[in-house]
């Protein structure tokens, strides 16, 4: 939905629109810190370049190497003797909808311990900090659903891992693709053959939208939080809305 003209399309329809809509958003209508480009899905069956290429043992080397040398930060990949590697990634969390962490926890935990899910009756719902960042630590072999199993754990949230999706994010010509990961895939190998540079190859994890929200999956206390944080959105963009005229009639009045 576009502020300025009102104009709404699909998601995945985004990238095929060029709209010129007159005059600049209010500064009470200013970007949030969003990415300004479009972004373009593609199909989750359709393997990137990255995975499609195979590498021997000697060829790992070479790549460690290479990655090493072109870091400016003490996060190395190392080779292992049984031919695995270990590395680091880095992943952006860009959840819209907020998660849900149990009640004695006030917002992200910082301890890596996993919350035990069994036996937690009660449950708050909050938003991650936009911009919020992670850095694992994982092997060669670690999976794509272990990686997101550990962000999870990370900041002891205790939503089912299948609600959410790690996509791949890639810069090409001011445009930014994604593509959503298998859960088989290697995040460390794309990272290895894509080299260091965010602008190619970053992690981003996103709600994993699988079409219409069964909203049935939801306990009580989770619904009756969204319905909270749905209202207090929506008296946030009526105040928005309020102010965006109040200072168009203001600028008509003076111009009177």
């Amino acid at each position: 939905l576009s502020p300025d003209c009102s104009f709404t399309c699909h998601y995945r329809c985004r990238a095929l629109v060029r709209l010129d809509c007159s005059g600049p958003p209010s500064a009470s209508d200013e970007d949030d810190g969003d990415e300004q480009v479009l972004e373009k899905d593609t199909n989750v069956d359709e393997p990137s370049e990255w995975e499609k290429t195979e590498l021997d043992q000697t060829q790992v080397e070479q790549r460690i190497k290479e990655y090493n040398s072109q870091i400016n930060s003490n996060l190395f990949m190392s080779l292992n003797k049984d031919g695995s590697y270990t590395g680091f990634i880095k992943v952006q969390l860009k959840l819209v909808r907020p998660v849900s962490v149990p009640a004695t926890k006030r917002g992200p935990a910082l301890q890596a311990g996993r919350p035990h899910t069994q036996g937690v009756k009660r449950r708050t719902s909050f938003y991650l900090p936009k911009g919020t960042v992670k850095h694992l630590h994982i092997f060669s072999h670690t999976r794509v659903s272990e990686v997101i199993d550990a962000l999870l754990r990370k900041f002891t949230v205790v939503d089912n891992p299948r609600k959410f999706a790690l996509f791949e994010r890639s810069e090409k010509d001011e445009q930014v693709y994604l593509r959503k990961l298998g859960d088989e895939e290697q995040p460390l190998r794309l990272r290895l053959l894509a080299g260091p540079s965010e602008k190619v190859l970053s992690f981003v994890l996103k709600e994993n939208e699988t079409g219409e929200v069964n909203w049935d999956a939801f306990t009580l206390p989770e619904l009756q939080n969204f319905l909270r944080i749905l209202q207090r959105e929506e008296e946030e963009h009526v105040r928005r809305l309020r102010h965006r005229y109040a200072r168009c009639r203001q600028k008509m009045q003076e111009a009177l």
